[in-house]
């Protein structure tokens, strides 16, 4: 039984293991087919990131397709079984940690890598944070998350379930969710039923090229802050309501506008309008 304070559900039936590995491994092919006209092309046998390698089953699946695996676990009452049965796998590197506090960019030797995750519910945001803060050298992530919250990745502007970490989620992937999974497909199975998400990378982040990617960010932040209320009033902790007026008339959006109506294009044009104006006053 998995211990309920990591938040573990593992993937106790064998067919949706099966599944959901066969999906994985699918999508990464049909990415790479993709970018084979690009200039750098990865190979289809290269690093990969579980996050969450919990027994090892998904582990043993995974690792004959791949070049490298290095196995993420975090409890240490599994890591035993886990190296046993990993032990076999030479290609296969089990660490002992969280995904939050270990050292990535270390781990991976700065290399391009995919990550496949079994994510507890309660800290998948993180995660996705943690992944994302790698963006320039990840390439994929394959990651099964409670439906509501890849939902949420997935929204559209206009949507209920739009918010800040749809945009985030946009700004560096872009989200495709491939499959639904009940939860009695879990051991012990959870209230909620979940969803294996594919983040490809590069999302918008390319096209909108901002900058101050830091400083947008924490822009959405702000616009999202309440996301009921206009961005007129969300904007007030940076501009006072009339130059909130007045960059929204100049960006050509709605004056009673809210966040969640708008694409990542319109929110990056009105950052970049707050930055000129700033640029603006300086220099005057």
């Amino acid at each position: 039984m998995a211990p309920r304070r990591l938040g573990q559900h593992f993937l106790g039936s064998a067919a949706w293991r099966d599944r959901i590995v066969r999906l994985v491994l699918g999508h990464t092919a049909s990415t790479l087919a993709e970018t084979a006209g690009s200039n750098q092309v990865p190979q289809a046998r290269d690093l990969w990131v579980e996050i969450g390698a919990g027994h090892g089953e998904m582990t043993t699946l995974l690792a004959p397709h791949v070049g490298r695996l290095i196995a993420i676990e975090l409890d240490t009452a599994l890591l035993p079984g886990l190296r046993q049965k990993t032990a076999p796998l030479s290609n296969v590197e089990v660490v002992a940690g969280d995904i939050l506090a270990l050292n990535l960019g270390g781990l991976t030797q700065q290399q391009r890598f995919r990550a496949y995750g079994n994510l507890p519910y309660y800290i998948t945001s993180p995660i996705v944070h943690r992944l994302l803060d790698h963006a320039d050298r990840l390439d994929a992530a394959f990651l099964v998350v409670q439906w509501e919250v890849a939902a949420r990745m997935t929204a559209r502007p206009g949507s209920r379930e739009y918010g800040y970490f749809s945009a985030l989620t946009q700004f560096y992937s872009r989200p495709e969710i491939l499959l639904r999974i009940p939860a009695g497909a879990f051991q012990p199975p959870p209230k909620v039923s979940s969803a294996l998400i594919a983040l490809y990378l590069p999302g918008q982040r390319n096209q909108l090229n901002t900058t101050d990617e830091a400083g947008f960010l924490k822009f959405l932040k702000v616009c999202f802050a309440q996301k009921r209320k206009t961005l007129r009033k969300n904007l007030r902790c940076l501009i006072s309501p009339a130059e909130a007026a007045a960059l929204l008339q100049h960006c050509q959006i709605d004056a009673n506008a809210r966040a969640e109506q708008l694409a990542l294009p319109d929110l990056a044009r009105m950052f970049a309008a707050v930055c000129e104006r700033k640029r603006s006053t300086r220099a005057s």
